[in-house]
C-alpha cells in the first residue's frame, strides 16, 4: 500500500466520466506526481478509480527501486489488482498525468482497463495517439475508452519544470 493512503479514501459525487470528476482525479494524480518530483523521480502520478472511489495510487519509482518498469501506471495497476484480488480491471478507470508509454499501454490493455484519462501528451513516447495509438489499436482484443488532455497544461508544466531544474542542477538527472 502506498504512503499516499489519504488518496484512497477520496470519492466524488460527480457522475462517472464527467469532466469535473476526471479533472479532480487528475488533480489527485498530480499530487502524487509532485511528491515523486520531490524524491527526484520523474513527476508522473496515477490513480485508479472504481465506483467513484480511488482504489490505488502510485507515482514513478524507477530511481528508488532501480527498476525501469516502476512506472506510476504499472504500480497502480498492480496495487488495484492486489486490492481487488483479480487481474481484470474492466470496471476501473486509470487517471495518469502523462500519456502512457508503450510498456504502460500494454499493461493497460492486458488489465482490460475500462477507461484511461491522461493529462499531458508525450510527443516522444506516447502510445495513445502521439507516437502511435496502442491503447486503441484495432487488432488488439481490448481497447479502453480514452480521454486525453485533461489539465494538460498543468501536467505538462510540472514535467517541464522538473526537467529544467534537472538541467540546471548538474549531475542530478534521474538515472
Amino acid at each position: 500500500m502506498p504512503a499516499d493512503n489519504h488518496l484512497l479514501n477520496a470519492t466524488l459525487s460527480h457522475g462517472a466520466g464527467s469532466l469535473a470528476a476526471d479533472e479532480q482525479y487528475i488533480r489527485n494524480a498530480l499530487d502524487l506526481a509532485r511528491e515523486a518530483g520531490k524524491r527526484n523521480e520523474v513527476p508522473i502520478g496515477a490513480v485508479i478509480v472504481r465506483d467513484g472511489s480511488i482504489i490505488a495510487g502510485a507515482s514513478n519509482r524507477t530511481v528508488r527501486d532501480q527498476d525501469p518498469t516502476a512506472h506510476a501506471e504499472l504500480l497502480a495497476i498492480r496495487e488495484a489488482s492486489s486490492k481487488l484480488d483479480r487481474w481484470r480491471l474492466d470496471d476501473c478507470t486509470l487517471y495518469v498525468t502523462l500519456e502512457p508509454c508503450a510498456m504502460c499501454a500494454g499493461g493497460i490493455v492486458l488489465s482490460r482497463m475500462k477507461r484511461v484519462v491522461f493529462g499531458a501528451w508525450d510527443a516522444k513516447a506516447g502510445m495513445a495517439g502521439s507516437v502511435e495509438d496502442l491503447l486503441r489499436h484495432p487488432r488488439l482484443n481490448h481497447r479502453p475508452e480514452v480521454r486525453a488532455g485533461v489539465l494538460a497544461a498543468e501536467c505538462g508544466a510540472l514535467l517541464e519544470d522538473f526537467f529544467r531544474r534537472q538541467r540546471v542542477e548538474e549531475g542530478s538527472a534521474p538515472r
